[in-house]
């Protein structure tokens, strides 16, 4: 149960809200192979969303659906943490009024990125274009195309990597390649350039949508995101440049209209921070 906090749980515990074999037992007690837990979840807290004016860039929009390149160093929908100034919050104050679709927290959410990723999102209007656009992700219809920077240089111009990913064993907040236990994630890349310093500026195509597929593929292959503190923190600075956030950025995305059934492609540049990461690049000498 990734999305609950270590200190929720003790609190569970304590309160008897979590039994092994039905009955109550203390946060020491080890637990044996074979026993069964059950946790009891207090409801979730009345809320009610408060429309915020949040910055992003509208590349799309209809009756049906609206596409907007979401900036970097915001959340997607309310979470532990991030009550307010998210994305949804942002969607509320544009449309003025909204369907609760896809539950309260996530009104018209049919797919997310992380906080410090920019780029294409698709947001449904109503519930069947929220469910149309559910479908088509199940069934991978929709294709994705990210730009990001790595480091060093990939051992091939394009590639692809087939490789399990879940749930890191030990650290909570990661996600790890797993081949026993993992969901089966697929990521291929395509070389754009090699800088003359040790990095290079990719394209990554995921074929599934794994939690952090992109982020824990290129780390495992070597070759973490420029800036990505959870898997490649060695690469968050060169020779005095900082890398303020991962760089990487929702370049294009590819659906089915929920409404007239015809395929279409949106594109959104890369974010302009990331543009300046890129561009310092190219004017580096190799060391």
């Amino acid at each position: 149960m990734p999305e609950i906090s270590r200190s929720l749980i003790a609190q569970l515990i304590k309160a008897g809200k979590v039994l092994v074999n039905g009955e109550i037992r203390k946060a020491g007690y080890r637990i044996k192979q074979g026993e069964e837990l059950s946790v009891t979840l207090p409801p979730p807290a009345e809320t009610r969303l408060i429309p915020e004016k949040i910055d992003f860039k509208v590349i799309h929009e209809d009756d049906a659906l609206l596409v907007l390149a979401k900036p970097p160093g915001i959340v997607v929908h309310p979470a532990h943490g991030h009550p307010q100034g998210t994305l949804v919050h942002g969607l509320l104050h544009h449309l003025k009024e909204m369907p609760v679709i896809g539950g309260e927290q996530r009104p018209g959410i049919v797919h997310r990125l992380d906080k410090d990723t920019s780029g294409l999102l698709i947001v449904a209007k109503h519930d069947r274009s929220h469910r149309a656009l559910v479908e088509q992700f199940k069934a991978r219809l929709i294709k994705k195309t990210y730009r990001a920077v790595v480091a060093g240089r990939l051992p091939t111009k394009e590639g692809q990597m087939d490789a399990r990913i879940g749930r890191h064993p030990v650290h909570r907040k990661k996600m790890a390649v797993r081949d026993n236990v993992g969901r089966p994630a697929v990521t291929r890349w395509r070389v754009l350039e090699e800088f003359a310093v040790p990095f290079s500026y990719v394209e990554l195509q995921p074929q599934t949508g794994r939690t952090h597929q992109l982020r824990v593929h290129m780390a495992y292959l070597g070759h973490p995101i420029a800036g990505d503190r959870l898997y490649g923190k060695k690469y968050c600075t060169y020779r005095g440049l900082e890398f303020a956030r991962q760089c990487l950025h929702a370049y294009s995305i590819t659906f089915y209209h929920p409404d007239s059934g015809r395929e279409i492609t949106f594109t959104a540049p890369v974010w302009f921070d990331m543009q300046e990461v890129i561009d310092t690049l190219r004017d580096m000498d190799r060391p």
